[in-house]
């Protein structure tokens, strides 16, 4: 799916050196990354993989093949997410309490043009699949929970910010649904409501392109 470009007020250099000038102690209380000595960078979890970020040589790499996604196709939503969330990011839990991104602050764009989550796309694509639904997300570190719908997934785009997807089968009577959720905590996490959109739109993308 082609995918409408991000842009943030300040942009991302101002990110980059913002994140560079921060307290390795405290960026890694923060956000539950691990600063890595050897490689001059912080070991950051996302989508269950491994990326290396260094924010001074303004670099993000991951060992493993399918981190391309987030490296390429992904890469402008990706850095701005990583790079907002080491600088915003609070020492706070999650609540377990679950809302759309369209309840936080200045979601309610999320309902109408170019910033409307592809969520039918992966609704179609699951219809009748539960099994391939859960198949791939776990490619992408997703827990599989119980509770709500017929599938129910967790991501980690970021280790403070967890995701969940429902998917609610086709039948007889009803169309396929697919409904993405935050934990309440994601505004403290996260800071603005477009970094909000660019992960709700990365963990969109995994499930139809990756």
């Amino acid at each position: 799916m082609d995918l409408i470009p991000i842009k943030i007020e300040h942009g991302e250099e101002k990110a980059w050196d913002l994140v560079c000038g921060l307290s390795r102690e405290d960026v890694s209380r923060r956000t539950g990354a691990v600063y890595d000595e050897k490689a001059e960078a912080y070991l950051f979890r996302s989508y269950g993989m491994d990326f290396h970020v260094n924010p001074c040589e303004m670099l993000i790499a991951c060992p493993s093949d399918r981190g391309g996604i987030f490296l390429g196709k992904l890469k402008d939503f990706f850095r701005l997410a990583v790079l907002w969330y080491m600088s915003h990011a609070k020492d706070i839990p999650a609540t377990g309490r679950l809302i759309r991104p369209v309840d936080v602050k200045g979601g309610h764009r999320f309902t109408t043009g170019t910033h409307v989550l592809p969520v039918d796309m992966i609704a179609q694509k699951f219809a009748r699949d539960r099994e391939g639904f859960i198949r791939k997300g776990k490619e992408y570190g997703a827990e599989v929970l119980t509770g709500f719908g017929d599938a129910y997934l967790r991501f980690y785009p970021l280790p403070r910010v967890p995701v969940s997807m429902i998917l609610w089968l086709e039948d007889e009577e009803f169309p396929p649904r697919v409904d993405i959720f935050f934990d309440s905590t994601c505004e403290f996490q996260l800071a603005l409501s477009d970094i909000v959109w660019a992960v709700a739109m990365m963990t969109c993308v995994v499930m139809i392109d990756g």
